[in-house]
């Protein structure tokens, strides 16, 4: 069973709305909804397979929304022109990659790895961008613990 730790409590409609438009985007309805109950946290288990080559991750934290450390707005800006269009971070592992989910058309919703170490110059080259999973609270049930043996 997948633990959420979440010290940044849930952010308001009032607070989501604010984020849209300052950022001029519009959050898909599944994520919306997470930030609603959760606004970011940390979980337990953490591990992700990012792909068959790719192997598995570790999600070290999913950013909130707030006056607090792991800040979606602050993230935003630190990878703007970085992602691919329409893809906004939210979350990491601990090796600067990042968890993103997609706002726009047929991808709204979804959440993709993106591998900083693969970045190329044309954000919108996928090249270094994994699909996770539809949404983020499937992204969230396929957490796993690393098996023992």
């Amino acid at each position: 069973m997948m633990k959420l730790t979440t010290p940044n409590g849930k952010a308001s409609e009032e607070v989501i709305q604010s984020f849209e438009l300052e950022n001029n985007l519009k959050l898909p309805v599944v994520y919306r909804e997470f930030l609603k109950e959760n606004n970011g946290g940390e979980t337990e288990p953490s591990l992700f397979r990012i792909s068959e080559s790719e192997g598995v991750s570790v999600l070290n934290s999913l950013y909130g929304l707030g006056d607090m450390y792991e800040n979606l707005q602050d993230f935003l800006e630190i990878y703007d022109e970085r992602l691919p269009n329409g893809f906004i971070p939210i979350g990491n592992d601990p090796g600067g990659n990042v968890i993103c989910v997609a706002t726009k058309g047929k991808q709204a919703d979804q959440v993709y790895f993106w591998d900083h170490e693969a970045e190329t110059e044309e954000p919108n080259d996928m090249e270094n961008v994994y699909f996770l999973a539809n949404d983020i609270n499937e992204f969230l049930s396929n957490l796993f613990e690393e098996a023992e043996g």
